[in-house]
């Protein structure tokens, strides 16, 4: 939404005002699909993941390996060639890998360290696989996940679908209260007013709860049981207090 320095969405008339109102309607449902996609795939798939990644056994040591297998196998690779520079267009930090009957070329990791930045071009290295991917890879007793290997981070996208899913609801609740709006005006539902600090305020919120969650290792439920109250009580009171400050009840 914006505002002249009068405080008014351009164009003035209720018309446009139900306008804005209509189009965060519409908008409400981006974040809503995300919050969607958030808990009912991308949360499952991680702790499914997560849970057949623990549980999976080694694989025996007789059959041929095969290039998909649910069982761990550990294998020695040769390191071809790394990357250790951040790049915006590129994987920064990568090992190229080969040696292995599957599983050979780029790995990528989500740092330099511990092990990434010591390897040079013909080091030997041992590799665990699973699923087709290369989990970890370790030198000399220095061992290094890569970004395929399932993590135990349910909470930090519980956080990330509390977040849009709060966002739809702010979109959804500014939406009507300007579809709504009488001869009195929109009163304080303008961003600059209580769309921007009630967005601030739930994004610290929802990411704050969820990384204490992570850190303290509580079940991700928590993180929307938590956050979601929270905000519904800032978003009263900031509710509350610019209608005051409307009515000139704050100075």
């Amino acid at each position: 939404m914006t505002e002249t320095t009068a405080g008014h969405i351009p164009g003035g008339p209720a018309v446009g005002v139900r306008a804005t109102g209509a189009w965060l309607l519409l908008v409400s449902l981006v974040p809503a699909l995300v919050c969607y996609f958030a808990f009912a795939v991308q949360l499952r798939g991680d702790i499914r993941s997560y849970q057949d990644y623990t549980a999976a056994q080694p694989c025996p040591a007789d059959p041929p390996a095969r290039e998909r297998e649910n069982c761990v196998r550990t294998l020695s690779f040769t390191v071809d060639a790394t990357r250790n520079e951040p790049s915006r267009s590129r994987s920064s930090y990568v090992a190229t890998l080969s040696g292995a009957p599957f599983w050979n070329g780029p790995v990528d990791f989500g740092d330099p360290g511990p092990l990434l930045r010591e390897l040079r071009p013909g080091d030997q290295v041992t590799g665990t696989v699973w699923r087709g991917a290369v989990m970890t890879l370790a030198k000399d007793g220095v061992r290094q996940s890569t970004t395929d290997e399932p993590r135990d981070e349910a909470q930090m996208t519980a956080g990330l679908g509390t977040f849009t899913g709060l966002l739809a609801a702010i979109a959804l609740w500014f939406g009507v209260m300007l579809l709504s709006a009488g001869p009195r005006g929109y009163g304080p539902y303008t961003w600059r007013s209580l769309g921007k600090p009630l967005l601030i305020a739930t994004a610290v919120v929802s990411f704050g709860v969820a990384y204490a969650a992570f850190l303290l290792g509580v079940p991700w439920w928590v993180v929307p049981a938590v956050a979601v109250p929270v905000v519904a009580f800032t978003a009263w009171q900031f509710d509350r207090y610019r209608r005051q400050q409307a009515a000139g009840g704050v100075r």
